[in-house]
């Protein structure tokens, strides 16, 4: 008997291990092993499949160990994995690293292992390998920590490597589970008190130890309002210590017990709507039901505040009801905080979330119990799709034109979206898609029949759409003086004296985007990277965000010496502090990726604007995407030249989009909202179609265009980078592989190219990009020519360095 077994490595293929015969009952598909690969490096693979065909080629290593009992995926996991290479140009392993939560991959550890073979003659040793060798002499044993202390040094590798050249050890991997379960001690009534009466005889005649009574009826209470009692939380609530708790259990009043805890306590198990559709809404809902019927995904095209939310909840109530699995996808992590308020009012402990954010203990338990079944309903962002689902029904992926659903870096680069329908597929399931302003592709699909398509074309509760208003910047002065013109400041007042709030959206985090020398024109740059550094005044720093690096403020230009910088254009940072000095009194707050780094830092700025704390909220993407505030009545554009500026082909549609989005912020309630939008450019036909919520004369224009110059939806993108330290090197690897390709592929070639930005993290950029039509086959074809090709390319010491990244159907 032999395994297939995948690895948390990037190999070509899975590699084949024996399964040793006292073993052959435990090894199945879906449990973890214990393999070696190499000369002694130890990992945790997960079995893919079970061989009775001895591999030809080579002599497979037995596995070491079962690790699991029970398979911690399932069948359908197996072939997603395998789906997901074979589609994004990665490998199983690759897939593997990206889903299983890193305390399921074990960690190997090395440790040193003194060799009995060799003498005890040190006088060939300096004083630090001596220190080490003399040690493992003893101990016979050292782990890397202990080498570390004894040397008192972090970076000891030197030594060991001299130490095993000069044959005092050998180096001996250990796999460490690193997953612990939460134990916390549970504080219970003593048996002899369950009865009530002898319970009252022992408070009424309680004469010693004032504290100790005290700290009794604080557990008392404690036990009848939250049911389960800890010891911490009842240490903290009653105020009293250790030692009086630990009286109480000496006389046999109470009992301590240690227990397994879950990280991420749930509320109770219900299903409770307690709400009606309005008959748009309800129609909508039978309608997907009708498509869902009849194909296996849906497009939702419903306006903002039309309440898709709700139909989404009906939808899952009758998946629940057939004892079926959900998983609710948004885009990003901002939003599950709200919506999980939302749904556990309906579902209870039915649903969980998981998202990025959560610790690498609290993933696996949220891993294990929909692994098991326990878990209906899971809420979360793209890596929720990787969970092992054991019986799904319903995907559900809201938002779903946004362009956070695909993974960038590292692989595999996968759309959660385009995934999604495929891993439904494997159930069975049905996949339903919702947006106010849907993804070109997703709408061509339903246009070509591909999906079904239902649309809801009014806000709930008939509020009306907001009106959109262009504030042309040439009017006051030159552009990029002015980031908050008299209009906009006026409409501010206005809002703030109604009682209102307001959401400001700037697409650019820091205080400026640039510095600029007066005198020369110089701008400083990242060392590591070919972009102009952003000016973060919090921090008084210039950061790259490509990178991160992070330089002290440039005082002296590094051309001509002058001290005379200009900070140009806006950042969110910068918006926050003008509003700060024009409205004094206000209670202002910012959403970006600076602000809201902590697990729980979006749950608790959402909530104080959802609970007008908090008057005006200035952000970038974070504050366009979904969420629902019922007092907004403006919002505001600082730059929409910015989003209309991109060179890309997708820029109109991403500009509509991002403008509907956040202008569906606005008057979601009873009162019409306002949106204004500062723009040098009034003509721009996106404008048009954002004025009158026109999407579908968006489309029009968009795959107009579209065809013509042949990018999706009419064809398929596969875009090729190369990245090398050298310049020369990484072009000549492009050209390369552009020569290995055109003979099947010219004509849907283009480059090689040097991107807008052509450096990042000291690495050259070259890309090829491949326009390839949507014949049976085509794709396929062309994948399995670039991973031959690439393999050609890096077989050359030359270009053995070069990094090629396949980006599958790029955004």
């Amino acid at each position: 008997m032999y395994a297939e077994v995948i690895i948390p490595l990037a190999l070509p293929k899975n590699y084949t291990w024996s399964i040793p015969p006292h073993m052959a009952e435990a090894a199945k598909p879906g449990v973890r092993v214990e393999v070696v690969l190499g000369r002694n490096k130890k990992y945790a693979g997960i079995i893919k499949k079970i061989l009775t065909q001895k591999p030809e080629s080579f002599e497979p290593k037995p596995i070491l160990g079962v690790l699991d009992q029970q398979p911690i995926v399932h069948s359908e996991q197996l072939r997603f994995w395998e789906w997901m290479a074979g589609y994004y140009l990665c490998t199983e392993g690759e897939v593997m690293q990206a889903a299983v939560p890193a305390n399921l991959k074990l960690s190997s550890e090395s440790i040193l292992v003194w060799n009995e073979d060799r003498s005890t003659d040190f006088s060939d040793l300096n004083d630090q390998e001596y220190i080490v060798a003399e040690a493992l002499e003893i101990k016979k044993e050292l782990r890397l920590n202990e080498v570390q202390q004894l040397l008192d040094a972090s970076h000891v590798y030197p030594v060991i490597k001299k130490l095993i050249e000069k044959e005092v050890c050998y180096v001996w991997e250990e796999l460490k589970e690193k997953y612990r379960e939460k134990k916390e001690t549970y504080i219970l009534l003593h048996p002899q008190y369950h009865n009530e009466d002898q319970l009252a005889d022992l408070l009424n005649n309680w004469s010693r130890a004032p504290k100790q009574m005290e700290l009794l009826l604080a557990f008392l209470h404690l036990q009848k309002t939250a049911g389960e009692v800890i010891q911490s939380e009842l240490l903290k609530k009653s105020g009293a210590s250790a030692a009086q708790l630990k009286g109480l259990i000496d006389k046999k009043v109470l009992l301590a017990e240690k227990r397994n805890r879950d990280r991420i306590q749930r509320p109770p198990l219900q299903v409770e709507l307690g709400f009606t559709l309005s008959p748009a809404q309800e129609k909508a809902f039978l309608d997907i039901q009708s498509a869902l019927s009849g194909k296996p995904v849906c497009l939702l095209h419903g306006v903002t505040a039309s309440g898709k939310t709700e139909i989404y909840t009906r939808l899952i109530e009758a998946q629940l009801e057939s004892g079926k699995q959900v998983l609710y996808m948004l885009p990003e992590i901002a939003l599950t905080a709200q919506m999980i308020r939302r749904l556990q009012q309906h579902f209870g402990g039915h649903i969980a979330i998981y998202h990025s954010r959560f610790n690498a203990n609290e993933r696996v338990e949220i891993w294990n119990k929909v692994n098991s079944g326990d878990i209906k309903i899971v809420l979360g962002a793209r890596s929720a799709l990787l969970l092992p689902f054991q019986n799904l029904g319903l995907i559900i992926a809201d938002e779903e034109h946004d362009a956070s659903y695909k993974q960038q870096d590292p692989a595999p680069r996968y759309h959660a979206r385009d995934a999604a329908v495929y891993y439904a597929s494997l159930f069975g399931a049905k996949v339903l898609l919702g947006s106010a302003t849907p993804s070109i592709e997703s709408y061509f699909n339903a246009q070509q029949g591909k999906y079904g398509l239902v649309t809801l074309t009014e806000r709930y509760g008939n509020a009306g759409l907001p009106a959109i208003e262009l504030i042309d910047m040439r009017a006051f002065g030159s552009r990029g003086k002015t980031a908050l013109s008299p209009p906009l400041l006026t409409s501010i007042a206005d809002s703030l004296s109604k009682e209102k709030q307001v959401i400001l959206f700037q697409n650019r985090r820091g205080y400026a985007p640039y510095l600029i020398c007066n005198t020369c024109g110089w701008i400083p740059q990242c060392k590591n990277c070919d972009v102009t550094l952003t000016y973060h005044k919090i921090k008084n720093k210039l950061t790259c965000h490509y990178c991160g690096t992070s330089y002290p403020v440039i005082q002296t230009c590094a051309a001509c010496g002058s001290h005379d910088f200009t900070r140009k254009n806006f950042g969110t940072e910068q918006i926050e502090e003008l509003l700060t000095e024009a409205f004094p009194n206000a209670r202002i707050a910012r959403m970006d990726y600076d602000s809201v780094r902590g697990k729980h830092d979006h749950d608790a700025l959402i909530k104080q604007f959802e609970e007008q704390r908090l008057d005006i909220l200035v952000g970038t993407q974070m504050v366009v995407k979904g969420l629902d505030f019922a007092h907004v009545n403006l919002v505001g554009i600082i730059d929409a030249d910015g989003i209309l500026g991109f060179t890309d082909f997708r820029v109109n549609e991403k500009a509509y989009q991002l403008m509907e989005q956040v202008s569906g912020r606005a008057g979601r309630k009873d009162e019409e909202g306002r949106v204004l939008i500062q723009v040098s450019n009034p003509a721009h036909p996106v404008l048009g179609f954002v004025k009158q919520h026109n999407y579908p004369a968006l489309y029009q224009f968009e795959t107009a265009n579209r065809q013509q110059f042949h990018y999706p939806p009419y064809t398929r993108l596969i875009q090729l980078t190369c990245k090398h330290r050298e310049k020369h090197i990484a072009e000549e690897a492009a050209n390369l592989l552009i020569q290995g390709l055109k003979k099947d592929f010219g004509t849907a070639l283009s480059g090689p190219a040097q991107p807008v930005v052509d450096r990042i993290r000291n690495q050259y950029l070259w890309e090829i990009l491949i326009k390839l039509d949507k014949s049976v086959g085509k794709a396929q074809q062309c994948k399995r020519q670039i991973q031959q090709q690439t393999l050609i390319i890096q077989s050359n010491k030359r270009y053995r360095a070069v990094t090629i990244v396949a980006d599958v159907d790029p955004l």
